[in-house]
C-alpha cells in the first residue's frame, strides 16, 4: 500500500457513520484543473500539482437550504455541479474565475421534497458530458406507508446552462453515460409505469432508441450502464449479473457476479453497483453483503467489495477484493479507480482508501487513507480522491479527515 502525494484540508464536516448514509461529496478533473463539491455545499478548484486553490464559491446568498454537492464534470470550460438539496440545483461556473454562469433548480422538474429529511431531497444523481453539452439526472423520493415513489428527470444542457431537452419518468435514475448521439440511462428501481431498467436516448433529441431490462420480479432493476462503440455494458440490480450487449439491445454475454449462495443457513447476495467498459475488457464492481429473508445478516457473501475484470468476449481475466463500499467508479479508457469507504459489519479502519485497475491486467496501485474515500476522478496523468472522517458506532474514535488527494499516476 502506498500513500497518496499531495493533499489539501477541505471544509469542516460531520464524520460518517457505520452505515452509508449516501453521497454528499464530488470531485473532477480538468487537464489543469480540480474541482471538489463539498457537504457544505462550496464548489471549490484547484491546481492540479500542486493544489493551490484557485477560487471557492459557495450557494447562492440567502438560501436557507444546507445543500451538498454530490454530482460534478467540467463540459467546455464550464464546471457543471449537482446538489442533493430542498431545489436541487444544478449550477455552472466559469472554470478559470469561479463566476457563476447559470444555476437550475431541479425541484421546478421533479417537485419539492416531501419531508425535509435528506432522503426525501432533490438529488442530482449523476452529470455526464460528450464534450460539447451536459447531461444531467436529477430524482425525488416519496414514501407512503409501504409504498415507494419516485418522479425523475434526465436534462439535456448546453455549457451556457439552457435546457435542450427533458425526459421524465417515474422510475429512479441511478446513473448515465454519454457517447457520440447515445445517451445511456439505468434505473434502478421501478415501482411505478415505467418499467424498463435501461433506456437508450438519442442524445441530441431525447427520443427513446431502445429499452432493456433484465426480466426479474420486483422494483430493482440496474445499477449501472457504460458505453462502447459497439453496445454497452450493465450491471443487474435484478439478477446480480453483468451484461455485455448489442448495439439493439440483445444479451452477447452476462456473467454470474455476486449472485445468492447459501452461507450459514442463510441466502446470501450482493448488488453489482457499478461498470466500467473499453475495447480491452470489462470491469464491475459489487457492493454490500444482503440477506433474502429480512436482508439483514451478519454473514459475508464471498464476492462483496469485489472488483472484477473480464476479457472483451466474456471470460473472466482477474478479481480483486477492495474491502470496503465502493460510492462510484472513476475512469479514463482502460484505467479505472475504486474509492473504499466503510464495511459496515467488519468497521476495519485498514481497508479505507483508494485502489486502481487497468481493465485488462488488473489491479495497478492501492493506496490508504485513515477516511474513507467517496468520491475519486482520474485520468492520464494522476488519480484523485476525497477523503471523508469516520466514526464507528462501537468506536469512539474518528478516522481520518474531510480532505482532497492527488496523486500523478
Amino acid at each position: 500500500m502506498s500513500s497518496l502525494a499531495n493533499t489539501v484540508a477541505l471544509d469542516e464536516v460531520d464524520p460518517a457513520r457505520s452505515r452509508h448514509a449516501g453521497r454528499r461529496s464530488a470531485v473532477a478533473l480538468g487537464s489543469d484543473a480540480v474541482v471538489v463539491g463539498t457537504a457544505a455545499g462550496t464548489v471549490r478548484a484547484f491546481d492540479r500539482d500542486p493544489l493551490a486553490e484557485r477560487w471557492r464559491a459557495t450557494p447562492a446568498p440567502g438560501r436557507e437550504e444546507d445543500p451538498s454537492v454530490v454530482s460534478a464534470v467540467i463540459c467546455e470550460g464550464t464546471v457543471i455541479v449537482g446538489e442533493r438539496s430542498a431545489t436541487g440545483h444544478v449550477r455552472g461556473y466559469d472554470l478559470a474565475t469561479g463566476e457563476l454562469s447559470f444555476r437550475y433548480a431541479t425541484a421546478d422538474d421533479i417537485g419539492a421534497p416531501a419531508e425535509e429529511t435528506r432522503f426525501f431531497l432533490p438529488f442530482v444523481v449523476d452529470i455526464r458530458t460528450d464534450g460539447d453539452r451536459a447531461y444531467v439526472a436529477a430524482r425525488r423520493y416519496e414514501r407512503d406507508g409501504g409504498d415507494r415513489s419516485f418522479e425523475s428527470v434526465i436534462h439535456a444542457l448546453d455549457p451556457e446552462g439552457t435546457v435542450r431537452w427533458r425526459y421524465q419518468t417515474d422510475a429512479s435514475p441511478i446513473s448515465l453515460d454519454a457517447a457520440g448521439d447515445r445517451l445511456a440511462v439505468a434505473y434502478n428501481r421501478c415501482p411505478g409505469e415505467y418499467q424498463h431498467g435501461l433506456v437508450l436516448l438519442d442524445a441530441n433529441t431525447g427520443s427513446e432508441r431502445w429499452h432493456w431490462d433484465p426480466g426479474t420480479d420486483g422494483q430493482r432493476r440496474v445499477g449501472d450502464v457504460s458505453l462502447l462503440a459497439d453496445g454497452l455494458a450493465l450491471t443487474s440490480h435484478g439478477d446480480y449479473r453483468g451484461y455485455r450487449l448489442d448495439p439493439g439491445g440483445a444479451i452477447r454475454w452476462r456473467v454470474d457476479l455476486a449472485t445468492p449462495r447459501e452461507i450459514g443457513g442463510e441466502t446470501l447476495y450482493a448488488y453489482p453497483n457499478h461498470v466500467h467498459a473499453s475495447d480491452h475488457g470489462v470491469a464491475f464492481v459489487t457492493g454490500n453483503t444482503y440477506a433474502e429473508q429480512g436482508r439483514d445478516t451478519d454473514g459475508l457473501h464471498p464476492d462483496e467489495h469485489t472488483v472484477f475484470g473480464y476479457a472483451p468476449a466474456g471470460g473472466q481475466r482477474w478479481k480483486a477484493d477492495i474491502g470496503g463500499f465502493a460510492h462510484g467508479l472513476a475512469a479514463d479508457a482502460d484505467r479505472i479507480a475504486v474509492p473504499s469507504a466503510q464495511h459496515f459489519r467488519s468497521r476495519d479502519p485498514d481497508d479505507h482508501g483508494l485502489s486502481t485497475f487497468d481493465i485488462g491486467d488488473g489491479p495497478l496501485q492501492a493506496t490508504e487513507t485513515d477516511g474513507i474515500v467517496t468520491a475519486t476522478a482520474v485520468d492520464g496523468n494522476g488519480v484523485v480522491g476525497v477523503e471523508e472522517p469516520v466514526s464507528y458506532h462501537d468506536d469512539d474514535r474518528t478516522h481520518g479527515r474531510y480532505r482532497l488527494h492527488a496523486q500523478p499516476v
